[in-house]
């Protein structure tokens, strides 16, 4: 399996906005039949099994069993999410809501503009952080517990996003569409509820100080307009603790070199608690709120892949399909600790859950999460990932 470009970061070849909807326009009446039983087949999962999760928490909430079994009753004051106090002391009565924000550092192969800085990152409770083709990174960025104006810049779905979504019980994804294969594939998916701009163009907006295809933005308002009868708020999908294992070693930065232009540190900050975010050096700046962008968990989870057989754009690789079901190793990054883990992820619609080399259960800190996903052919490149004590 050849490996992804890591830190030889091609040019992008990434279509415009016109020519990936007349491609997937074309493509669709063949191929939605053909990724409908795709998806069927690969809805199955892993094959890895465990038992029933239970809660590392510490007199906090958590989840216990999967996405199929009941959920445990949920506290009316805490978010779901992040187990932080709700917005005025209730948990608003709504199902997640996932956004792909784009993230390419510069100029794509049309020489059109960057989606950094991106609008809305702080106020999603997690943030997933994933390899797409070409070097490149997305994020999915899950909402529940906080209303935000401005979320983007919105760009188009892959298939890690409904991988990840299976882990709620019921989500909207905001994306900007995507090729028809895959759209087929998301439209397959019970447990999605597709918002996205091509069939729901009135919950996005244009900003005009922004370039085309990093111009589109939408907010949790629209969002949620579009799917109005869906008030069950999603159970936890981590556990959390304020206890630290003995694994547990200092953590003042963690480094990790995805690509050229997406070189992230992740700086520990005593004074406030968080992660700060940079890039190459640069602090990242959250353009809605002007704060920089910080976290309080990252989960590093290291990810075997393979290419899909549909090349995103003429020319290009077909997207990187990151494993998010089975096990593998990684990093629980906290409190300016880092905890080398296991993570485990029984099947599809399991919670994804962690372990030390000793099997014992690893808990996140309340707070917001941010799971950087990065593929194993990059965690083996020496000094990709790094930690500084």
């Amino acid at each position: 399996m050849p490996a992804v470009p890591s830190h030889r970061r091609a040019k992008p070849s990434v279509a415009p906005a016109v020519r990936r909807r007349r491609l997937a326009a074309a493509g669709a009446a063949v191929v939605v039949v053909a990724g409908v039983v795709v998806g069927v087949v690969v809805a199955t999962g892993g094959k890895h099994k465990l038992g029933n999760r239970t809660s590392a928490t510490s007199g906090t909430s958590g989840p216990s069993g999967t996405s199929g079994s009941s959920a445990p009753a949920l506290a009316s004051n805490r978010c779901p999410l992040t187990d932080l106090p709700a917005p005025g002391g209730k948990v608003p009565q709504r199902i997640p809501v996932a956004v792909k924000i784009g993230n390419e550092p510069g100029p794509d192969a049309g020489g059109l503009g960057a989606a950094r800085p991106q609008s809305g990152l702080n106020e999603a409770d997690i943030v997933y952080d994933t390899p797409a083709e070409g070097g490149i990174m997305r994020y999915e960025a899950v909402y529940q517990c906080q209303n935000v104006s401005s979320i983007g810049p919105v760009r188009s779905e892959r298939w890690v996003d409904w991988h990840i979504l299976a882990e709620f019980p019921k989500s909207i994804i905001a994306h900007v569409g995507g090729i028809a294969p895959e759209l087929a594939l998301l439209n397959a998916q019970p447990y999605i509820l597709n918002g996205g701009a091509f069939h729901h163009s009135g919950a996005y907006t244009q900003d005009p100080s922004r370039v085309a295809p990093d111009a589109t933005y939408t907010s949790t308002a629209a969002l949620y307009a579009l799917f109005p009868g869906y008030h069950t708020p999603p159970r936890p999908v981590f556990s959390y603790t304020s206890a630290l294992p003995a694994a547990a070693k200092p953590a003042a930065d963690l480094n990790i070199n995805f690509s050229q232009g997406t070189d992230v540190q992740w700086k520990w900050d005593p004074t406030t608690g968080q992660y700060l975010h940079f890039y190459s050096g640069v602090a990242d700046v959250d353009a809605l709120t002007n704060q920089q962008v910080s976290t309080t968990n990252i989960v590093v989870q290291i990810v075997h892949y393979t290419y899909g057989p549909w090349p995103e754009s003429p020319g290009g690789t077909g997207d990187v399909m990151s494993v998010v079901t089975g096990s593998g190793p990684g990093y629980v990054v906290r409190n300016g600790k880092e905890i080398p883990v296991t993570w485990h992820r029984p099947n599809l619609r399991g919670d994804t859950t962690f372990t030390t080399a000793s099997g014992a259960p690893v808990g996140l800190a309340p707070g917001r999460t941010w799971v950087e996903m990065v593929l194993d052919t990059t965690a083996k490149i020496p000094g990709a990932l790094t930690f500084t004590a």
